[in-house]
């Protein structure tokens, strides 16, 4: 379903998003630019970012192409995104990667990636911008976990993994910078129809399954998720921070 909500709050504000050339990131780059903030976003994926680029040709947009797993250069295209807006209100730590690998096979470089993708960028990046945020007084930090990060999930243990520690690190920092009143909270989707899901793993077989444990039985779309970062980002949830909220059709 599309946003129909308008934020006046987020208007204006400066937004920047990791992961944001395809899939939710880019639901939630459309998202942000249709109330009518300015977006920055990142992704490795340089081609596909040119393509979000060109369906918004009237949007506010700041890109670059980062590998988040060189956290120097993360952080500096955090800096120059500031530089370039001026502020940074709201940072979405989407960026990840969901590869499945079965537990026996896991190497050590294995298990490393995985955390320097899943895990790794969401601290730092939240770092950089708690250095930004912090002047201002205002902040929203908005983390992405996963529901299977509480129900576990066959060869993907370093996701879940990684996932969990989203969760832990979303309660520290909430904790850590409430002081600065900027707000840390975690989204928990669950198996969301992207194109790359569709065209990887989520079969039908695979959505006949999840549609059966779901209480709404329609699949989760990227816009879905999108529209719970907005509330997440305005000032209607000014009062809400430290938590992990789950968007998963009510999966029983």
């Amino acid at each position: 379903m599309v946003n129909t909500t308008q934020y006046a709050c987020l208007a204006e504000k400066v937004v920047f998003i990791t992961g944001g050339a395809s899939g939710i990131g880019a639901a939630m780059v459309k998202a942000f630019c249709a109330q009518h903030a300015k977006v920055a976003f990142i992704d490795i994926d340089a081609s596909a970012a040119q393509i979000l680029l060109a369906e918004l040709p009237h949007a506010k947009l700041w890109f670059r192409q980062v590998d988040v797993t060189d956290p120097p250069a993360l952080k500096q295209a955090i800096l120059d995104a500031y530089a370039a807006f001026g502020e940074l209100h709201v940072l979405v730590n989407n960026v990840a990667n969901d590869r499945r690998q079965a537990s026996e096979d896991v190497t050590v470089n294995d298990w490393d990636q995985c955390l320097q993708i899943n895990l790794n960028p969401a601290f730092f990046a939240s770092q950089t911008a708690m250095s930004l945020m912090q002047t201002q007084g205002s902040g929203s930090i908005i983390n992405f976990s996963s529901i299977n990060a509480l129900m576990g999930q066959p060869h993907m243990a370093g996701y879940v993994t990684a996932k969990a520690g989203i969760l832990g690190m979303t309660k520290a920092l909430a904790r850590d910078y409430g002081q600065f009143g900027i707000r840390v909270n975690a989204i928990l989707p669950g198996w969301v129809a992207t194109e790359r899901q569709l065209a990887s793993w989520f079969n039908e077989d695979e959505q006949r399954k999840w549609m059966d444990a779901m209480a709404l039985k329609n699949l989760i779309r990227p816009e879905d998720v999108a529209n719970l970062a907005l509330f997440l980002a305005s000032s209607n949830s000014s009062m809400i921070t430290g938590q992990g909220i789950k968007i998963d059709g009510g999966r029983l």
